[in-house]
């Protein structure tokens, strides 16, 4: 055969970067229960799909060709479901995936070319900081630049137009958390960490002692940051939960979600959904079950259930089409919200708004959680943020008030002049500036010591605003547009939904949140 050698000596070099860091390097992967970034790829992506490029990339440090195989990043392009996506690996196997020069070249083309072509990216994370010494001196530093006016930036910036996953897979420092605060979802797996620093680094730098799990486990980011979107048990379970998110993503910002087949039996238990809901008005219940009523098959996708647990930001699917759920969770704290709340609701809305999704609001809320800490927060900045970026939302907006809507929340959830395209009430909905038991509390304070009049007077001005509260002076107002029967919400939804529809964009958005920061 012509060129024999040429093509055996190609082989060879093909195949020497495939052994990654080599066999020890990959057992030790393997005893830790952890995948490889060259067995991650396929687990992820459809069978036989993946194209790879850069794979035989090195180091441009001297000396340094022959350890540095893909210069310990895997990428390419590859399907999910039968959709192109691009994909990066950190091959933790070779120098711990650190950063380089030529590294930072490949991931920035494919970074650019799945925005430039309008597929997802999904960034399989596992790596320790930038490697040295290669970024050392002054040169050093100044070349992870990239060499040109903005190169920089534009690797570390972002607007939204088409999706970014990461997930974070192990020890992840520095380039990992960098893109994990740029994506629009992340994944953190059980026993992984991430930081901007590791503990070593930390210990030697500044003599703090701390652990990889202190310092940035799952329970750091799920619970306490918000950094992450969903946690995952292990590497196979981080795939599935990449894989779900994406099917209820467009590939890019100019075109709707995939609409899926409505699973059987989807709306059937809406003739129970009141008995979910407690006659008693100051008892809680769990709204995630008014939800599943709702949405097609029961299924919801949550964005940081862990997190800010007094509201739910969850993706599903109605009539086939994905929407995004933003709801109360009368179950933590009465459903108040509290900064972290306001922050976890923004970050889903510009999520929702960029890539063309739909917003459902369903409303049960005493308020704002205010008082000494919630003012040291930010508070009414905050508000104010929630205010600025609902105001800016192109999707549409349709709002259901199950029960409880005071004060300002009763309008950051898309209530009246927000721009919301429908607005309705449950019958057991309750509206006012604050709840009526607070009101009373206000007007009669320290004049009921020992006087049942003054009492009783209290006792029938709160039974008074209660009914006051109703909705039905607000609908003959045409401020809400409908006081609908409960049972009939995900008809009405689906009607409201084709209503919406701009048919001038075929539903397509103007992404006025697209540039919206990331991370709170």
């Amino acid at each position: 055969m012509p060129f024999e050698k040429e093509l055996e000596h190609l082989e060879k070099r093909k195949e020497k970067a495939r052994q990654m860091g080599g066999p020890a390097k990959i057992k030790i992967q393997h005893d830790k229960k952890k995948l490889t970034a060259r067995e991650r790829i396929p687990r992820l992506l459809d069978p036989g799909t993946f194209l790879e490029v850069g794979i035989l990339n090195h180091s441009d440090m001297p000396g340094m060709e022959e350890k540095t195989p893909a210069d310990g990043k895997v990428g390419g392009y590859g399907k999910i479901d039968g959709r192109p996506v691009a994909v990066i690996a950190n091959d933790f196997t070779v120098l711990a995936a650190t950063s380089s020069r030529i590294a930072a070249r490949k991931e920035v083309d494919i970074k650019s070319e799945a925005v430039r072509r309008g597929f997802p990216l999904i960034y399989l994370g596992e790596a320790g900081g930038a490697r040295m010494p290669d970024i050392m001196g002054a040169r050093g530093l100044a070349s992870y630049g990239g060499g040109g006016y903005d190169t920089f930036v534009e690797a570390m910036s972002r607007v939204r137009r088409s999706p970014l996953v990461t997930a974070i897979m192990g020890e992840c420092y520095g380039m990992p958390t960098w893109m994990a605060c740029l994506s629009d979802f992340v994944v953190q797996v059980k026993g992984s960490a991430m930081g901007v620093s590791g503990p070593r680094v930390l210990e030697l730098a500044i003599g703090e002692k701390i652990t990889d799990e202190e310092l940035g486990g799952w329970k750091v980011h799920a619970e306490i940051t918000g950094n992450i979107d969903r946690v995952a048990e292990n590497d196979e379970a981080c795939m599935d939960i990449i894989r779900e998110y994406l099917s209820y993503m467009p590939s890019h910002c100019d075109e709707k979600p995939p609409v899926l087949p409505v699973p059987e039996g989807s709306g059937a238990a809406m003739d129970k959904i009141l008995s979910i809901l407690p006659e008693k008005r100051n008892r809680a219940y769990d709204m995630n079950k008014i939800l599943k009523t709702i949405a097609d098959g029961g299924l919801l996708f949550p964005i940081k259930p862990d997190f800010a647990k007094s509201v739910i930001t969850t993706l599903g699917r109605i009539d086939g089409r994905v929407v995004g759920f933003v709801a109360n969770q009368p179950a933590f704290g009465a459903g108040a919200i509290d900064t972290n709340g306001i922050d976890k609701i923004i970050s889903f809305l510009v999520l929702c708004d960029s890539f063309n999704i739909p917003l459902l609001f369903f409303e049960d809320t005493p308020g704002f959680l205010v008082g000494r800490e919630a003012e040291r927060n930010r508070v009414g900045a905050r508000v104010m943020n929630f205010m600025n970026a609902l105001g800016q939302i192109t999707v549409p907006k349709i709002t259901v008030i199950v029960r409880k809507a005071y004060g300002m929340a009763f309008h950051t959830m898309a209530g009246p002049g927000c721009r919301t395209d429908f607005i309705v009430a449950w019958p057991t909905a309750e509206v006012s500036f604050v709840a009526p038991e607070i009101a009373a509390n206000i007007v009669f304070a320290g004049k009921m010591a020992g006087s049942p009049e003054l009492q009783a007077q209290r006792d029938t001005y709160i039974a008074e605003m209660v009914r006051d509260s109703a909705p039905y002076s607000a609908v003959g107002a045409h401020f809400f547009h409908d006081v609908i029967d409960p049972r009939d919400t995900r008809n009405y939804i689906i009607r409201a939904l084709d209503i919406c529809e701009d048919r001038r964009t075929a539903g397509i958005g103007r992404h006025l949140l697209a540039n919206w920061p990331t991370k709170f």
